[in-house]
């Protein structure tokens, strides 16, 4: 099997579409539909489903996961021999649903380390393990549990969430609201997967509700100032009120335990770190979430 192959596999089993891999691959359709059906002749097996929309079936999967390891072991090999040749410390790629959150620790570590490369990945929780154990990025930050084996971890953070409303919210001057209280109330919210929509559904759905949502964001930037505006309240961290460029809001505690986000840094358990991802791990797990400074490494 060749590497330029398997790579374009990769590419087809991520976008299930011949043709947008074509073009993201700069290849001519049938040939890419060639290179598939050999492998799938070599492997003597189909590796996606045709029936309808092209879908990578359960043998594509499997072969999808050992691709992927096999193809980060390489190039995780090719980095190291450049960093041991160069001397230098190379680069780090840090994957996260959020980087709100880490733009202290991030600017920290820039300021502290000019020359290296820091590679910056969006990524929803439930990818992180596979992407982490195929070396496609050295660390990830998630703030909802990641459930796969062959990890290591360190938890960051564990704050409460509250809910930001207008400062002329007729429960903006409460000391805490049940969810009971906001079954009715319009929401501006993250879109599904995100550890803040999870965790808005899940807290309704305790109670055999659920959420009144009228604004679904992918800029988590933006709801701060869209609940500010008057389209509604959502739920936000403790931590995002100590943000420079927070917008006049006010944030309720919610009198529930579980209202809650737990932060955790991840990397792969048997996978190699580069100087610069050990140097990010450092600074990040050594991050002073209260000061917004360094401490002493732990």
């Amino acid at each position: 099997m060749e590497l330029n192959s398997l790579r374009q596999f990769l590419v087809v089993a991520r976008l299930e579409h011949l043709s947008r891999a074509a073009e993201e691959l700069r290849v001519a359709q049938p040939s890419l539909s060639r290179t598939i059906a050999r492998l799938e002749s070599e492997l003597r097996t189909p590796l996606f489903d045709r029936s309808g929309r092209l879908r990578l079936n359960d043998a594509g999967k499997l072969f999808r996961d050992y691709v992927e390891r096999s193809l980060g072991e390489l190039d995780a090999g090719r980095r190291a021999v450049a960093e041991a040749v160069s001397e230098g410390v190379g680069t780090v790629r840090l994957a996260s649903e959020t980087f709100l959150t880490l733009t202290g620790p991030l600017a920290a570590f820039k300021r502290a380390h000019p020359t290296i490369e820091v590679e910056l990945r969006w990524m929803a929780a439930e990818d992180m393990g596979r992407h982490l154990r195929a070396q496609d990025v050295d660390l990830c930050v998630a703030s909802q549990p990641i459930s796969a084996d062959g990890l290591e971890a360190v938890q960051l953070l564990d704050e409460a969430v509250g809910v930001a409303m207008p400062l002329d919210h007729p429960l903006s001057s409460r000391t805490s609201v049940s969810i009971d209280e906001l079954t009715d109330q319009p929401f501006v919210s993250a879109r599904k997967g995100h550890w803040q929509r999870r965790l808005l559904d899940r807290l309704f759905a305790a109670r055999d509700h659920t959420p009144k949502i009228v604004c679904e964001v992918d800029e988590l930037s933006s709801i701060a100032a869209l609940i500010s505006a008057g389209l509604g309240i959502g739920l936000v961290p403790a931590f995002a009120r100590t943000s420079p460029t927070r917008v006049p809001a006010a944030w309720v505690p919610v009198d529930s335990p579980d209202c809650r986000r737990a932060v955790t840094l991840h990397w792969g358990a048997g996978s190699h770190l580069s100087t610069a991802a050990r140097l990010m791990r450092t600074t990040i797990a050594n991050w002073n979430w209260i000061t917004g400074e360094p401490q002493e490494n732990r």
